[in-house]
């Protein structure tokens, strides 16, 4: 074993677990204690902050530096971090250009077999019909408000035209926008906020002692508000019998559920915010069909085929 493939299965050792005594290094790389003791020397001065540990054996742990050294990956670490990278962009969070540098860094040190199965992972983010592009927002912003939920302060910022004080707990990511999740001071009351249009102000406020969003599941309660709910459901849920094909409805969906109930009907239940709301998103699909239940979706119904009614008789 050559002196620079020792120094990397030395490395590779000392990131897979806190403490090693230097024995058990030396056994494993079939080497003397001294041996190790001069390895370990060698990456320090590349920029290893590798402690000493006391104790009857003696040995070494690898700490963080002050300074990002080379780090040291196996394929499958390479891969998806440079996938990440590939991908980072549509996080919408100003990394950008800084993630195209690294990956290209990345690429450019990669073994060959490794970048033959990086160039073929193409990825393209699409978004979806009717999906909001992301919106880019300064990095600087998002380490500030992350620093704010680590540290538990009250944060100060700016939101439209107004101040607002609150305690920020997460922060969340949803179809290429950012929010942050934080109890509002003056409201009283959890609130979700855009992180595009909050600028925060330094300094920060007092300390606080973090509340428990409701139902204890950041994902769930952002999802429910986002439905305008409490419980991550919809409020109204409803069920029609489709004369379409359940192959033809699967693509447009969404979270509902399709049934397929012979070659030619099937019947798809969807939620909304509202009966009114949810009999229109069943309206979209171009065919005849039947309300299921319950009945608020089928007065829901009347009340839409009387207005559209008036619609056209107002010509």
């Amino acid at each position: 074993m050559t002196t620079t493939s020792r120094l990397l299965t030395l490395l590779s050792l000392l990131q897979t677990r806190r403490d090693w005594p230097g024995s058990v290094l030396a056994s494993r790389l079939g080497i003397t204690d001294r041996t190790v003791r001069r390895d370990i020397d060698r990456l320090r001065e590349m920029g290893y902050r590798i402690e000493a540990t006391m104790g009857p054996d003696g040995g070494y742990r690898l700490d963080s530096g002050a300074e990002l050294p080379p780090l040291l990956f196996d394929d499958d670490q390479a891969l998806a971090v440079a996938v990440a990278l590939r991908t980072a962009p549509a996080l919408g969070a100003g990394i950008g250009e800084a993630a195209i540098r690294a990956l290209a860094t990345m690429r450019q040190v990669m073994p060959s077999r490794l970048r033959h199965r990086l160039d073929t992972l193409e990825v393209t983010t699409v978004a979806r019909p009717g999906e909001v592009a992301s919106i880019g927002i300064s990095l600087d912003v998002l380490v500030t408000l992350a620093q704010a939920i680590r540290d538990r302060v009250t944060l100060r910022f700016d939101y439209g035209d107004a101040l607002r004080r609150a305690e920020p707990h997460h922060l969340a990511v949803s179809d290429g926008r950012w929010y942050l999740v934080a109890w509002d001071l003056d409201r009283d009351d959890w609130r979700i906020y855009r992180v595009d249009r909050l600028q925060p102000r330094i300094p920060h406020g007092a300390p606080f002692t973090p509340r428990t969003v409701p139902g204890g599941d950041v994902d769930a309660f952002v999802s429910a508000r986002f439905k305008g709910a409490d419980a991550n459901a919809w409020p109204c849920r409803g069920t029609v019998l489709l004369h379409l094909p359940a192959r033809d409805v699967l693509p447009y969906a969404g979270d509902g559920t399709v049934t397929a109930v012979d070659q030619h009907t099937c019947t798809l239940e969807m939620g909304s915010w509202s009966w009114g709301a949810l009999a229109a998103s069943f309206g979209r699909f171009d065919a005849e069909m039947e309300v299921v239940g319950p009945p608020e979706l089928a007065e829901a119904f009347g009340v839409l085929a009387e207005r559209y009614s008036r619609a056209t008789s107002a010509r």
